[in-house]
């Protein structure tokens, strides 16, 4: 696992021991990146199942100004901050070690924002749409953000959801990304 492009490039990130996450494939991830940057000019991303922190990186290697990661296990967690270590931008990043529906509502009592959220979870537990409905009701998303969805072939998210826009699918193998536009208002 590597960051693909920007200014940490060529860096390699640490997996988390085990078999309790399963990172994005490079390759996954460099297809990822050029359908919704490939660069971007600042602004705030949510990963709400951080894993490695691989995506998170990648996005502030890219030009988003902070990442926000959460993740609920102690080994994720510890991994994650080994890799935001390897960036030398340690201020670019918050680290939650948090379950994510308690991760949400703290973010909305800070009066978090995101431009770019990244949904990974274990294809097991598979909360999504969930997950999409509270960063809705909390406020947490700005206009025309950009929500990153990565499921295996049997989760078949929905085309149309309530204030988005379906803004493109890909597969890869048993991977599939879903990818929505918050196209509603954020008036908090």
């Amino acid at each position: 696992m590597r960051v693909v492009s920007g200014k940490f490039r060529g860096r390699r990130l640490k997996a988390v021991p085990g078999m309790a996450t399963r990172p994005t494939t490079d390759k996954v991830k460099e297809s990822l990146f050029n359908i919704i940057g490939p660069y971007f000019d600042g602004g705030k991303s949510l990963d709400l199942y951080g894993g490695s922190g691989g995506l998170s990186i990648e996005a502030v290697s890219r030009g988003i100004e902070t990442a926000t990661i959460v993740d609920r296990q102690y080994a994720a967690i510890k991994t994650i901050r080994q890799n935001v270590a390897l960036t030398n931008a340690p201020q670019s990043f918050k680290i939650m070690k948090q379950d994510a529906q308690k991760a949400l509502q703290l973010l909305e009592s800070q009066n978090e924002k995101f431009d770019l959220v990244f949904l990974d979870p274990p294809y097991a537990k598979q909360k999504i749409v969930n997950d999409i409905t509270k960063m809705v009701d909390y406020h947490l998303l700005n206009s025309e953000s950009l929500v990153v969805c990565e499921t295996n072939q049997e989760a078949h998210l929905p085309d149309t959801l309530d204030g988005f826009e379906l803004y493109r699918r890909h597969e890869y193998g048993i991977t599939v990304l879903t990818i929505y536009q918050y196209k509603g208002g954020n008036e908090k």
